[in-house]
């Protein structure tokens, strides 16, 4: 079974003189449920613009992209916000953490808006910081954490609703590599549990622990 099953993906830019710049031009790609998948190629290939057109993040100029088996560009906007809510997890370079909250405050909070009560939120949120090996750091705030324990905070919070498909950008841009490989550790005894996985990277290294690497160049997918 597909995740995703992408179709002649166009992203065009237009800049407000009226100047168009195609970023993606024709993708055709299928993701499989499970599936880990590491979205590699040089800066400025479009590589970040593809994820965020399967993610939901934006909107693609044309094409078609089936996503859990959803036509999402037929969604309306309230639509797409609740597929991202109830379907999808995020991962980005920067963590995005809430500084006054402590780890497990900044898992939970998301599941509370998601209309858990908050003794279930904490249980969730407590069971998915154990799963990245936090277990030990659910009342640390997050200046009290290394760069690796941020982020792998922050991967807590984006798989604590147990989401369909996990979508990380970047996510050791940040870290040395030490922590770099802890959080590829996550990512990877996820894997082992059928979650599926499309990160963006630049790094050769990285990319490689993932099932299989789609190369990004100039806008198209390389054969």
């Amino acid at each position: 079974m597909d995740s995703i099953i992408v179709k002649n993906l166009v992203r065009t830019y237009v800049s407000k003189s009226g100047i168009e710049t195609p970023v993606l031009k024709g993708i055709d790609l299928n993701i499989k449920k499970g599936e880990f998948v590491a979205i590699m190629g040089r800066s400025g290939a479009g590589k970040s613009t593809l994820m965020y057109q399967i993610s939901l993040l934006d909107q693609p100029t044309s094409g078609e992209v089936t996503v859990l088996g959803t036509d999402i560009l037929n969604l309306t906007s309230q639509e797409r916000t609740q597929f991202r809510l109830q379907k999808l997890g995020y991962v980005f370079q920067d963590y995005a953490l809430l500084p006054d909250l402590t780890a497990l405050e900044n898992v939970a909070l998301p599941i509370m808006m998601n209309g858990k009560t908050t003794e279930d939120a904490y249980l969730q949120a407590e069971k998915a910081l154990v799963s990245v090996e936090l277990g030990h750091r659910v009342g640390n705030l997050p200046s009290q954490l290394s760069g690796g324990e941020q982020q792998r905070v922050s991967i807590a919070r984006a798989i604590a609703h147990s989401p369909d498909i996990l979508f990380a950008d970047e996510p050791t841009a940040n870290l040395d590599k030490t922590s770099s490989n802890v959080v590829m550790d996550a990512f990877q005894k996820l894997r082992t549990k059928g979650q599926t996985i499309v990160m963006v990277t630049h790094e050769y290294d990285y990319g490689r622990r993932a099932d299989r690497i789609i190369e990004v160049d100039d806008g198209k997918i390389s054969l």
